[in-house]
């Protein structure tokens, strides 16, 4: 069987990040503010935690050989909390009841939690010992002042705001976020909540094209809907431009038909053409090109088409964009195939699945039958694609495959 003419999805995406520069200008924002958010800088922490020894557990400070043999009998002279320490110092015979926390007092060297101990008014007595140097948290046990802890390209999470918190940054040095503009097209479209004519559909495309990109980190920009006509055409063309957008996301009218003007919209207006038509279905039409400093995305009008469009291609981009280093990596995973499928043809497939756990295994995948890329019912019923390649061979139930999670 002759080769695809067809470009194959690795390469459009490939493409399509390779249009990315390594990362926009960054800003600084308040850490309450930076959640999903890139790092644009290495970030050092500022100070040392703990800053000092600490005890891991609520009991005493002592001197271990004062309990190597036990019972014994120390007499309590203070006490150490999180943020009041002992100020004195522990000598032979003397022990500081202590709380999780806080700081060691000097001298001490172990901490015998209290479940060890009995006491008697102002005296404790330990009636089990602890290994010399036990329950306690070094100095610097987590970081140490000027250590790098988060590099350039990290998004933040809450794991990681947490940490620059505990590193005690305020604001964070982040990328700026990608503006994605989006252009839905056609004379068929209405917007919800509008009376449908009697050819007309309700326009729901963007709004997952749209919650796609925002979650992946970008601002969005809704260029609403025009029409069949040139002229509606380059106006949203101009308000992207206007609006610096660093995306333009078009959606339907990418193909060939008479009322297909999108492509030729964008040419006349300057657009490079980096591709169109690509090796995968649903998605085919895909567009993607340059007009001066802002990338198009020419997505399908079907809408299942344009939303794995948005998942395979627009997410990356989005990422890559926000200087993360691993925007392109491969986020497909293991599982099994739940049914029966047929012999693949020359492009790869992305079948909506249902995912289910299958006990120690790998989840168990199983594509619905009816796959046309009009049906969203299908796509919010899936929780998983599977992906065919080009030229699979017959698969039964049970054998191994690979899914991009929903």
């Amino acid at each position: 069987m002759a080769p695809s003419p067809l470009l194959p999805v690795p390469e459009a995406l490939a493409r399509i990040l390779a249009s990315a520069p390594h990362g926009l200008p960054s800003e600084n924002v308040p850490l309450a503010l930076a959640a999903g958010r890139t790092l644009a800088a290495d970030l050092a922490a500022r100070r040392t935690q703990p800053p000092s020894d600490v005890s891991a557990m609520d009991g005493y400070a002592l001197i271990f050989d004062d309990i190597a043999h036990v019972p014994a009998t120390l007499d309590v002279i203070g006490a150490s909390s999180a943020g009041h320490g002992f100020a004195g110092e522990v000598t032979r015979g003397k022990a500081v009841r202590i709380f999780t926390g806080a700081p060691v007092p000097k001298g001490a060297d172990t901490v015998l939690i209290q479940e060890n101990t009995k006491v008697e008014g102002a005296r404790v007595m330990a009636v089990e010992n602890e290994p010399r140097g036990h329950n306690i948290r070094k100095a610097g046990l987590d970081f140490v002042a000027g250590q790098t802890l988060l590099p350039q390209g990290r998004r933040l999470g809450a794991p990681e705001l947490a940490l620059a918190a505990a590193m005690n940054h305020a604001t964070l040095p982040v990328a700026r976020k990608p503006r994605v503009a989006l252009l839905a097209t056609g004379d068929e479209l209405v917007a919800p909540g509008q009376e449908p004519g009697p050819d007309q559909i309700v326009a729901s495309n963007t709004f997952a094209v749209a919650a796609y990109a925002e979650a992946a980190g970008a601002e969005v920009i809704d260029l609403g809907i025009a029409g069949d006509t040139f002229a509606a055409l380059e106006a949203a063309i101009k308000s992207a431009r206007d609006a610096k957008v660093d995306v333009l996301v078009t959606v339907g009218g990418a193909s060939v038909g008479d009322h297909d003007l999108v492509q030729t919209a964008l040419t006349r207006e300057g657009m490079e053409l980096g591709f169109w038509k690509i090796a995968m279905r649903p998605g085919k039409p895909l567009m993607h090109g340059r007009l001066g400093d802002m990338r198009i995305l020419g997505l399908p009008g079907n809408p299942v088409s344009a939303i794995v469009c948005a998942v395979l291609f627009l997410v990356p981009l989005v990422r890559a964009l926000s200087g993360d280093p691993d925007a392109g990596r491969d986020t497909s995973a293991a599982a099994v195939l739940g049914g029966d499928l047929k012999a693949n043809d020359s492009r790869q497939d992305y079948l909506r699945a249902t995912l289910a756990p299958a006990g120690d295994g790998l989840p168990i995948a199983t594509p619905f039958g009816r796959q046309d890329s009009s049906m969203l019912r299908t796509l919010a019923d899936s929780q998983c694609l599977v992906i065919r390649p080009a030229f699979a061979p017959v698969a039964k139930a049970g054998d191994p495959c690979r899914i991009v999670r929903l």
